[in-house]
């Protein structure tokens, strides 16, 4: 090894050296444990994708999980077919995109039943991660209430962690949560006129 590369390797040594010390002294003083509220939105795709990658983390680690599917209609789901197969508990509104089923009643409806289901998963301790996946559009469209949403949060097992995906998160629930990561659309194949393609798409 040359004087120049032994100099270069010393350099760097010396950095590294001192990135490590600011991210063990990071790790020392973060020392609080609770359940965190973690949202992801933006309009980018892939936020229900790192919702469900959230949930194998958990059961991966031996976590109780559950998911609630807001929007979703009855159209197969990649994830809920594994997932299920390692005891992760789904409840799926159902009644598809509101442009589908173009009934505001029955919308409605359906986003009620599935919001009182996400109610009692948030009242119960031995659930250890939820995921309330899309429901971001039931609160912009006033299908549920935003302060009983926030009330429930607020008011979980102090353990339990949620994961709230969507576009257009409120602002109210970006304040509450712990940790926030905004999706951007760079470029998406179906603009291109390529079909949602299995096992990447759904």
């Amino acid at each position: 090894m040359t004087d120049e590369n032994e100099n270069d390797n010393a350099k760097h040594k010396a950095r590294m050296q001192q990135q490590k010390a600011k991210v063990d002294q990071r790790i020392a003083s973060a020392q609080q444990d609770k359940g965190l509220l973690l949202v992801i939105t933006g309009n980018g795709k892939g936020k229900s994708t790192s919702g469900f990658g959230t949930i194998a983390r958990a059961v991966g680690h031996g976590l109780k999980a559950s998911v609630v599917q807001f929007v979703k209609g009855g159209w197969e789901c990649g994830e809920r077919d594994l997932l299920q197969q390692h005891d992760v508990e789904f409840h799926v509104m159902g009644t598809g995109f509101t442009w589908e089923t173009q009934d505001k009643n029955t919308d409605m409806q359906a986003a009620q039943s599935a919001w009182q289901h996400s109610k009692t998963l948030l009242k119960d301790p031995s659930i250890d991660v939820v995921l309330l996946d899309e429901i971001t559009y039931m609160i912009t469209y006033k299908y549920i209430d935003l302060d009983d949403v926030l009330a429930a949060l607020t008011a979980r097992p102090k353990d339990q962690h949620v994961v709230i995906t969507g576009r257009a998160c409120h602002r109210a629930i970006i304040e509450l949560a712990d940790t926030v990561s905004e999706v951007r659309p760079i470029k998406h194949a179906f603009d291109n006129g390529i079909k949602a393609q299995q096992g990447i798409d759904w």
